[in-house]
């Protein structure tokens, strides 16, 4: 596909390579022999920023959802297998990935949800995952995450990159197939595969294949805290009996804490070693958590596999790799990619805010040199005063000498109220200063207002529980430190 032409040769980044021209076409696309996705293809011309045609995107997710459509919603998988946590739309790093872990053609991978929001290109991701799931229907293995329903796309900005990239239909697309997905795996019989966690209400894995998965996830149950639940922090000298095994989970608003005591117990009811699930952030990429004592083995593993998450964690991705029964822990760092402005937005529509407070800001130093922050500036020789007014302060006679100034008036008696043909009235001061003064306050609220949205769109990057505590933007800038 040839590339965006630069015919003036002003192309600030040189190392970058320039985006495809056109959409990939459906003869490089899709293979001849088999009608299916070419993967390298659509590799290759993703990594360039290529963007695709509307029924070729349509097109791979039906047919990866009639794939999911046909699975239960509990996997059994055997090893060797690759177990990959959340992605989050990073899909620089998911190229990263499958060089660490093994090209799909070659190796079994089960993925644990969270494929989508956060990232700037969720949409590439599901693209090569869904393109992969065609090829190798009984190799990969997409289970559903939290964020893979409605409620968390549309607060997140997965519908908006869709509807950036092509449109809503795509994006209602999307969420069929995500109420598709298969809800967890058993691999070798011996470790349950989930993205969250366990549900007071989960205690046979037979439970999970009466689930009606086929849904936007509800706001509690099974299908709710298969999705959403956390294990507790394990907390030195303090008994399995005295810990509840299960605590409302208030940090992300739904679902529960389970302790270890509750994985101990579902774990021997359903004879398993361990549960492994993804759903949060680690700085090594992966956590295990307290060990059986019975079995010399974590009771829970937590697999991340999204690096320096939102740009701002620093954090380690790890993969998991089962291997007759054994297990080894695969890291890697972060790989370069393409910036995006917030919300997608494009240069001139992101620009306007600082360029109005810049504007009042020019505007009000024209009017007003000097204030509170600047009042040992230099004085203009050429404007020259008799006298101050005493009814005035000292910033007032500035700005109303200055304005004189601009009026053309470089000699202006105020003592005694009186004029010269060429000094202005008072009425005309008093407009003038009030012109000051708008202006002023403009610059500062841009400013403010600049500063307040910037802090926010940080505060949201980094929250643990996807969303602002309630009541935290009314405590002000105290409440967010």
């Amino acid at each position: 596909m040839d590339p965006l032409r630069d015919p003036v040769d002003d192309r600030q980044c040189k190392t970058t390579a320039v985006p495809p021209s056109k959409p990939i076409s459906k003869a490089l696309l899709f293979d001849k022999a088999t009608d299916k996705p070419n993967c390298d293809a659509l590799k290759a011309h993703l990594l360039r920023e290529g963007r695709l045609k509307q029924e070729d995107v349509l097109d791979i997710i039906h047919r990866a959802s009639d794939v999911f459509r046909k699975e239960p919603s509990l996997l059994k998988l055997k090893d060797p297998i690759t177990v990959v946590g959340d992605i989050h739309g990073q899909f620089y790093d998911f190229v990263k990935l499958l060089e660490v872990g093994g090209e799909p053609d070659k190796t079994q991978y089960i993925f644990l949800g969270d494929y989508v929001d956060r990232g700037s290109y969720s949409f590439e991701v599901c693209m090569m995952l869904f393109a992969f799931k065609i090829n190798f229907p009984k190799r990969v293995w997409l289970l559903r995450g939290n964020h893979e329903c409605r409620q968390m796309t549309a607060f997140f900005n997965f519908r908006d990159e869709c509807e950036h990239k092509l449109n809503i239909e795509v994006y209602d697309a999307f969420m069929e197939a995500f109420d598709t997905l298969p809800l967890a795996a058993v691999i070798n019989g011996k470790f349950l595969a989930i993205h969250g966690g366990l549900s007071p209400e989960f205690r046979t894995l037979d439970q999970v294949n009466k689930i009606d998965r086929f849904r936007e996830p509800p706001k509690d149950g099974i299908f709710c805290d298969l999705l959403w639940s956390d294990p507790a922090e394990d907390k030195e000298n303090e008994s399995p009996r005295q810990v509840e095994p299960y605590i409302k989970n208030e940090v992300r608003g739904c679902s529960w804490f389970f302790s270890y005591q509750a994985a101990m117990t579902f774990s021997q009811k359903n004879s398993l070693l361990s549960i492994i699930r993804a759903h949060e952030a680690q700085i090594e990429g992966y956590k295990m958590h307290k060990t059986n004592q019975a079995t010399g083995f974590p009771t829970v593993i937590t697999i991340f596999s999204a690096p320096n998450y939102c740009d701002v964690y620093n954090n380690r991705a790890a993969v998991l790799k089962f291997n007759n029964n054994t297990l080894n822990i695969l890291q890697f760092n972060v790989s370069p990619h393409p910036y995006h402005l917030p919300n997608f937005m494009d240069v001139f529509t992101w620009s306007m805010p600082f360029v109005f407070e810049k504007v009042t800001e020019m505007l009000y130093r024209i009017l007003q040199p000097s204030d509170s922050d600047d009042d040992d500036a230099p004085v203009d020789p050429t404007i020259t005063v008799k006298s101050q007014r005493k009814s005035l302060s000292n910033e007032q006679n500035k700005a109303l000498t200055l304005a004189a100034a601009l009026s053309g008036i470089t000699d202006l008696d105020l003592s005694s109220g009186s004029k010269s043909s060429k000094a202005i009235s008072k009425e005309k001061g008093d407009r003038l200063r009030s012109k000051i003064r708008t202006v002023g306050r403009m610059c500062r609220m841009f400013k403010t207002l600049r500063e307040e949205n910037e802090a926010i769109i940080r505060l949201k990057g980094v929250c643990p529980a996807h969303k602002l505590a309630p009541g935290l933007l009314l405590q002000g800038k105290e409440g967010s430190n």
